[in-house]
C-alpha cells in the first residue's frame, strides 16, 4: 500500500480542499502517514496571501523532498497558481486551483508517463467551473468546515487572491446540503460555512447566502451554524433580523475591516465608509445579545501616514471587537498597491503592529471578563490532563474556548458550563 502525506497552508478553504483529497486518496487505496514520516507521495497545498506565505510554501516542498528524495511531490494550490508553476527541482508535479479534485487521475497519469514532470493548470480567470469536493470527516470530530464558494470579484488592491481563486464560483446548494447531512448522520454537530468571499455565494447561481443558511438550518442533527468570514455590505437589517430567528446561527461574526480610515480604505478599494462598517456592527448587536465580533486589519498600507494609522487605532478602539488579527502590509507583485508611491518601512509596520496587538488583547480581555458568572453553552471538543485531573475542553457560541473540570466523557455533547474566572478561557 502506498504512503501519502499531506501539508495544508492557508485558509479554511485550503484546509478543506487537503482534507478533500486526503479522503479521496484513503478511497484509492492509500496509507495517510504524518508529514514527518517517510512517505511516496507528499501533497503540499500552498498560500500565497503573503511573502511569508510563498516563503513557507517554498520550505515545505523542499522539505518533503528531504524526507524522501524518491517519493513524488505535489504542489497544489494559490501559489503555484500565481507563479503559472512552480520552476523547482525538488516539485515533480504542479496541481492548480480548480484541478485539485483530479489529484488521483493526475497521480496514475504521471506514474503512467514514465514520471516526467507534470503540469496540472486552468486559467482561472476564465473559467466558471466551481471544483467539486466533497468531505464526509475531518480532522476535528465535533465541528465541520464546509467550503460553499470559491473566487473574488472584489479586486482589492492589495490582494493576490482574485488572480489565483478567479471569479466568484458558488457550489450548488443541494451538493451543500447533501454533504451536511452526510457529515450530521456521521455526528457532527457543527458546520462551519466558508469560501474565499463568502458574502458573494449566489449571486452567480441566482441564490443567497441567506438562502442558504436557512436550508442548512432545516437539516437534523446539525445544532450550530458559523459564517466564515462576511464582508460588511452584506450585513443588513434583513440579514441581520433574520438570521437571528435561528436558534442554531451562532452569534459570532467575523467582519473584514482592514482599516479603520476612510482615506485608505479609499485606496485600498474597499467600497465602504468607516461609518458604514460601524453601522454593521450596531445592526448585529441590535438583534444579538453580547455578540463576538472579529476582524482583520493590515497597517503600513502604502501611504498610510501616521494621522492615517491613528484614525484607524480610534476606530478600532470604538468598535470594541472581541478579537483584531493584525497583518502587516505584503506587497504582492501583479496588484496595484505594489507599484503605490510612498510604500511603509517595516520597521514602522511593526511598531504600528505592536500597538494594535495590544489594544487587541486589552479588548479580548474585557469582553472576556464580561462572561465571567455567566453560563454558557460549550461543544466539548476534548480531554486534557491537568495535573492527574480530567478536563475537558469546547467553544461557546461565541468561539471562546473553556475549559470544566467534567468526570464522564462527554467529547460532542453541547454543555452548559458555568464560567467562574477568566483562568476557564484557553487561547
Amino acid at each position: 500500500m502506498k504512503k501519502a502525506a499531506l501539508h495544508n497552508l492557508g485558509c479554511k478553504v485550503n484546509a478543506y480542499e487537503t482534507e478533500a483529497m486526503q479522503e479521496s486518496l484513503v478511497r484509492h487505496g492509500y496509507e495517510i502517514v504524518p508529514f514527518k514520516e517517510k512517505a511516496d507521495v507528499y501533497i503540499i497545498n500552498t498560500c500565497t496571501v503573503t511573502n511569508m506565505a510563498d516563503r513557507k510554501s517554498r520550505q515545505m516542498l523542499h522539505r518533503a523532498r528531504k524526507k524522501n528524495p524518491e517519493a513524488v511531490v505535489v504542489a497544489c494550490g494559490c501559489y503555484v497558481q500565481a507563479k503559472n508553476g512552480v520552476q523547482d527541482e525538488c516539485v515533480d508535479i504542479v496541481v492548480g486551483n480548480n484541478q485539485k479534485k483530479d489529484l488521483i487521475e493526475i497521480l496514475k497519469a504521471y506514474e503512467g508517463c514514465k514520471k516526467e514532470r507534470k503540469r496540472e493548470l486552468v486559467d482561472i480567470n476564465h473559467t466558471d467551473e466551481y471544483e467539486e469536493l466533497h468531505l464526509e470527516q475531518t480532522k476535528e470530530h465535533t465541528r465541520a468546515y464546509v467550503k460553499v464558494q470559491d473566487g473574488c470579484n472584489q479586486f482589492c488592491t492589495y490582494c493576490i487572491i482574485p488572480y489565483v481563486r478567479g471569479r466568484v464560483r458558488s457550489r450548488r446548494r443541494s451538493s451543500v446540503l447533501e454533504e451536511i447531512q452526510r457529515l450530521a448522520d456521521n455526528g457532527y454537530k457543527e458546520v462551519v460555512l466558508t469560501g474565499i468571499h463568502l458574502s458573494s455565494y449566489g449571486m452567480d447561481t441566482n441564490d443567497s447566502l441567506l438562502n442558504l443558511i436557512e436550508a442548512v438550518h432545516e437539516i437534523k442533527g446539525i445544532q450550530r451554524i458559523r459564517l466564515g468570514s462576511l464582508e460588511p455590505r452584506i450585513i443588513t437589517e434583513e440579514f441581520v433580523k433574520t438570521l437571528a430567528t435561528l436558534p442554531k446561527l451562532c452569534p459570532h461574526f467575523h467582519l473584514s475591516l482592514q482599516s479603520g480610515c476612510n482615506d485608505t480604505l479609499k485606496r485600498m478599494n474597499r467600497r465602504y465608509t468607516s461609518e458604514e462598517y460601524y453601522e454593521k456592527c450596531v445592526l448585529l448587536r441590535k438583534y444579538f445579545t453580547h455578540p463576538a465580533l472579529t476582524t482583520d486589519v493590515i497597517v503600513g498600507f502604502p501611504g498610510e501616514t501616521k494621522e492615517e494609522f491613528d484614525q484607524s487605532k480610534a476606530f478600532i478602539d470604538k468598535v470594541n471587537f472581541y478579537e483584531t488579527h493584525v497583518f502587516k502590509y505584503s506587497k504582492r507583485e501583479g496588484t496595484k498597491a505594489a507599484s503605490m508611491e510612498n510604500q511603509v518601512p517595516e520597521d514602522v509596520k511593526t511598531l504600528r503592529s505592536n500597538e494594535l496587538l495590544n489594544l487587541s488583547r486589552r479588548k479580548q480581555e474585557a469582553y472576556e471578563e464580561a462572561l465571567v458568572g455567566t453560563v454558557k453553552e460549550v461543544l466539548i471538543e476534548e480531554e486534557i490532563l491537568v495535573e492527574g485531573e480530567r478536563y475537558h475542553t469546547g467553544h461557546t457560541r461565541e468561539y471562546v474556548k473553556v475549559g470544566q473540570k467534567i468526570a464522564e466523557n462527554r467529547i460532542n455533547e453541547l454543555v452548559n458550563v458555568e464560567i467562574e474566572s477568566r483562568l476557564q478561557i484557553i487561547h
